[in-house]
């Protein structure tokens, strides 16, 4: 039997334990660094720690280190002759919310004054972006997308080249009318350049949208999703996530899609690929077993840290029939800073 989780929240040597034993970690962001625009206390500090603690390593052994009285005044100081260099923990912010592109998570990060870098960023949108142009690779005469989504799914498709149709488009944000059956019906409303189906997050999701992507898969098209997450933590509260915008298209379909978010191995293996890190030195951080922990585990990752600051608690990981198990748990991302 796997031994139970370990809580680390208030254990500063486990905290430390912890830490060290891992290069890179992956975060989950909403539920861990924030819900809605308010960022949970102290997350901006805890990751300003792990990408400031590391050690120092050296590129030939020959060279002697600077004095550690000197070396505690500066991490960048350099002996003229050691080429001795530091490296902090490695942060990657994996997220399933498909609305936002990384260039908008960029933004949204640093206004929370959260360190970061665009390519830090690994988003399910991205994700299918990538996988479609340079795994699936629609055929010429089929090489569009039909997207159910926001701006952020759209955006990601088009830096990878992929033209895309739906989305935010006005002309799908609207009831359907008697003649929009019709034209689905008889395929004269559909374009034939569709190819793929990609189903993410839509805040608004309608029956026109879905019918044309229905119509869309009874006729050929490979159905994809950004991720299947039941719900979106928001303002303390839960709403519809992706997941529930694309279940009436499987059920009306009878296909289930390919997923491309947590906590499909595709993801794993395209960030394993991106950021050439050791899985055995990688930890997942998240708040959903089902998504973060269940990819951490399935991925055979080093660790998996649950927080209870978003949708699972400690009784969903404790029982029977649990989805996954977290190695650790801790109340909250920011009890990382007790390791100081």
């Amino acid at each position: 039997m796997a031994s139970p989780p370990k809580y680390i929240t208030g254990d500063k040597a486990a905290i430390n334990d912890f830490i060290d034993k891992f290069d890179t970690f992956l975060f989950d962001c909403d539920g861990v660094l924030w819900s809605g625009d308010h960022v949970f206390e102290g997350v901006p500090e805890t990751i300003r720690m792990l990408k400031a603690r590391g050690s120092f390593h050296y590129r030939n052994p020959r060279y002697i280190p600077l004095p550690p009285r000197i070396m505690s005044q500066s991490l960048t100081a350099l002996h003229p002759l050691s080429q001795q260099f530091f490296t902090g923990k490695r942060t990657v912010f994996v997220t399933n919310n498909s609305t936002k592109s990384r260039e908008d998570y960029l933004k949204k990060l640093s206004g929370l004054h959260i360190p970061c870098e665009k390519e830090d960023v690994f988003g399910s949108s991205y994700s299918a972006a990538v996988y479609i142009s340079r795994i699936l690779k629609l055929p010429a005469g089929k090489n569009k997308v039909f997207a159910i989504g926001e701006a952020g799914v759209e955006a990601e498709l088009a830096a990878e080249g992929i033209p895309c149709v739906g989305g935010t488009d006005e002309n799908f944000r609207r009831d359907i009318t008697p003649e929009d059956f019709q034209g689905l019906a008889d395929g004269s409303l559909l374009d034939p350049e569709v190819g793929a189906v990609l189903c993410g997050l839509d805040f608004h999701i309608n029956y026109l949208k879905l019918s044309t992507a229905l119509h869309y898969l009874k006729r050929g098209a490979v159905f994809l999703a950004t991720n299947t997450d039941s719900t979106l933590p928001m303002h303390h509260s839960f709403f519809m996530g992706a997941g529930s915008c694309m279940i009436p298209l499987e059920y009306a379909s009878g296909q289930k899609p390919l997923e491309l978010g947590k906590p499909s191995q595709a993801m794993m293996d395209a960030v394993e690929g991106k950021f050439q890190l050791d899985r055995s030195k990688t930890c997942m951080i998240g708040d959903r077993l089902n998504t973060d922990i269940k990819f951490g585990v399935e991925g055979k990752l080093g660790g998996t840290l649950h927080v209870l600051t978003g949708v699972h608690k400690k009784e969903d990981w404790d029982r029977e029939d649990a989805v996954a198990v977290p190695a650790y748990y801790a109340d909250k991302l920011s009890d990382l800073g007790q390791a100081a």
